[in-house]
């Protein structure tokens, strides 16, 4: 469903179990640069409705779900630590067009979005598969669900604002260069992506 070329090898949720602490601290992160990635995007585009209505609700989705991670961090006695450098979507930025028309920069920023979920729910998804403790797995899946109906919004408005063929090219081309990224980073259990 998710498209992705290269899947995460599953040791890494082995390797995020035992960095349990790094990796809710990343995951906190991610959420917080979630909610204001969207809104970045409702800012830079108020004239597109139908996306900045669509968009609301996942900023404060978003925003909750960094303070369920908080609340989990609190609950185990784990510390919320500092943010790291995100070499996945540093990587990932790289690739995103700077030129050409505003909605070509929109759809390209919406595909982008919509690949960096479609990443994380792929490891929600191992997480709540592999991860030894009832209460994660649980935990992690309801992210897993949330994930992959972002993932699909994200994909539905650039095909609401994009040529479907050309939006349909861009993501695959996106999804080739995504595999290339995971082909060459390190696989480490204190972050997400």
């Amino acid at each position: 469903m998710l498209g992705l070329k290269l899947p995460t090898d599953p040791r890494w949720a082995n390797l995020a179990e035992k960095s349990l602490e790094d990796i809710l601290t990343d995951h906190a992160y991610c959420e917080q640069k979630a909610a204001t990635s969207c809104i970045s995007l409702i800012q830079q585009f108020p004239d597109k409705e139908e996306m900045v209505k669509e968009l609301a609700p996942i900023v404060t989705e978003e925003w909750g779900h960094f303070r369920l991670v908080l609340a989990e961090l609190e609950k185990r006695g784990l510390k919320l630590g500092r943010q790291r450098k995100d070499e996945y979507v540093n990587e990932l930025l790289k690739f995103q067009q700077r030129g050409g028309s505003r909605e070509g920069r929109l759809v390209d920023r919406l595909l982008m979005c919509a690949l960096i979920e479609a990443r994380s729910c792929e490891r929600f998804r191992l997480l709540s598969l592999n991860i030894s403790e009832d209460v994660l797995k649980e935990f992690y899946h309801k992210f897993m669900v949330a994930e992959a109906g972002h993932y699909r919004l994200f994909i539905d408005l650039a095909k609401l604002y994009g040529e479907e063929e050309k939006v349909n090219a861009r993501w695959q081309a996106y999804l080739d260069y995504e595999a290339e990224i995971m082909n060459k980073l390190e696989l480490r259990g204190d972050r997400m992506h």
